[in-house]
């Protein structure tokens, strides 16, 4: 077993929906790399109903700018995969959501498409939640492009617990 493995997601999984149904709070999902894969792990959970709400799967330019309303000029000067257009991720998807919290993640889960500054593995997540919070992260995993969706998925649940303070 790995720290990434099924076992692993679907454990990740039932620690936020305890969170969240102990707060009567909903989580939408708003992902690129991961292609759904986040909403996938929620859904897996029976009664996942109670506290998860939608997944957005926005991969390229035109789907992050129509479906979450990020700005096509920081597109152009941060890049998709950036700290900044995350933040704007997870912020579209609250907004149009509803969803008291939110998650977004963006990245380069190879094996092509890394660069000198932005290599493969290297994801951006953030987190919005009600009230103004918005919290956002990169990290660089290690491994092939399963192996990095797999941690990003567990990295993106990890931080709606950081950020609800559970």
């Amino acid at each position: 077993m790995s720290d990434y493995d099924d076992a692993a997601i679907q454990a990740a999984v039932a620690r936020v929906a305890a969170v969240l149904q102990e707060r009567g709070w909903l989580l939408s999902t708003a992902e690129s790399c991961t292609g759904g894969w986040i909403a996938k792990s929620c859904t897996d959970l029976a009664g996942s109903s109670a506290w998860f709400d939608r997944g957005y799967v926005a991969y390229s330019y035109p789907a992050k700018e129509e479906e979450l309303g990020v700005i096509p000029a920081d597109l152009e000067a941060h890049g998709a995969v950036s700290e900044e257009i995350a933040g704007q991720m997870a912020l579209g998807a609250r907004q149009r959501s509803g969803s008291q919290v939110t998650l977004a993640a963006t990245g380069i889960a190879g094996p092509g498409g890394g660069m000198a500054n932005k290599p493969v593995g290297m994801v951006c997540l953030a987190w919005s939640v009600r009230g103004g919070l918005l919290t956002a992260t990169t990290c660089h995993f290690e491994g092939d492009r399963e192996a990095v969706r797999r941690q990003t998925v567990i990295r993106a649940l990890d931080g709606v617990l950081h950020v609800l303070g559970g």
